[in-house]
């Protein structure tokens, strides 16, 4: 997958995050954050690996997200909390999949009409 297009949805999805923040309250934006975080990260996965099929970039973006989730178990430094967070809550583990589903469905799609569109 050409990079410009993984870095302008990188561009969007922290744009999206924080516009959530900024017009919502309560629940929303905390879990449309947390399925954007793992947005995030799978266009960091396409960004390492262009060629990577979406249903493995979504096993990987999730995996990543859900090791971080659990890994607050522990004792997360203090410099690493605003990137990582700092409380276990299992409901994030669903919305990580959420966004994890949700890049690789638009990934999928992205791929079957590239091939329409240049022939």
């Amino acid at each position: 997958m050409p990079r410009l297009p993984v870095l302008l949805a990188a561009a969007l999805t922290v744009a999206a995050g924080l516009g959530v923040r900024l017009l919502w309250d309560g629940p929303v934006p905390k879990y449309a954050g947390d399925a954007l975080y793992t947005v995030l990260i799978y266009t960091l996965v396409l960004l390492a690996r262009p060629g990577v099929r979406p249903w493995a970039a979504a096993l990987a973006s999730a995996g990543l997200s859900w090791a971080i989730e659990f890994a607050q178990l522990g004792e997360i430094p203090a410099l690493l909390r605003p990137v990582l967070g700092s409380t276990f809550n299992p409901p994030d583990l669903l919305w990580y999949a959420v966004g994890a589903a949700a890049a690789c469905a638009a990934h999928a799609l992205w791929l079957r009409r590239r091939p329409a569109a240049s022939g």
